[in-house]
């Protein structure tokens, strides 16, 4: 099934065979202290910088409404967020990923995404389009 919408990835999400935890890191465009004018020209325009993880979470896929609803919880967190990466975390024999595995991942979710190494996630921009990176 091809994700193009976060209404995609809830359905397929709830259609597994095993119980799922959709991990979510929540991550803003930051312009690094040793850029060059060229890089904090662009990056005033909108271009380049680097993302920075702000928050993460988990959720069990029935836990989750629109995505508008997702962007007003992370309201309470982190507002200046510009991107979220969604994982998603598959349990075993009928049972979900305990807390410590969605805690573990979305360590490493984090981690990847500050080394610029995403591809495995699926990003959305503020009003839950998915995001291709060049």
């Amino acid at each position: 099934m091809g994700i193009a919408s976060y209404d995609d990835l809830l359905r397929a999400a709830r259609e597994q065979d095993e119980p799922q935890r959709l991990l979510f890191v929540f991550a803003r465009a930051v312009l690094p202290e040793d850029s060059t004018p060229a890089q904090r020209a662009g990056f005033a325009d909108g271009r380049g910088g680097v993302l920075e993880p702000l928050m993460s979470v988990d959720k069990a896929p029935e836990d989750l409404g629109s995505f508008a609803a997702l962007v007003e919880e992370s309201r309470q967190f982190a507002s200046d967020w510009s991107v979220v990466f969604v994982s998603a975390l598959a349990g075993r024999n009928g049972r979900a990923p305990t807390s410590n595995e969605a805690d573990r991942s979305l360590q490493g979710m984090a981690e990847s995404i500050k080394r610029g190494v995403f591809g495995a996630f699926i990003p959305f921009d503020r009003q839950g389009r998915p995001i291709l990176f060049d």
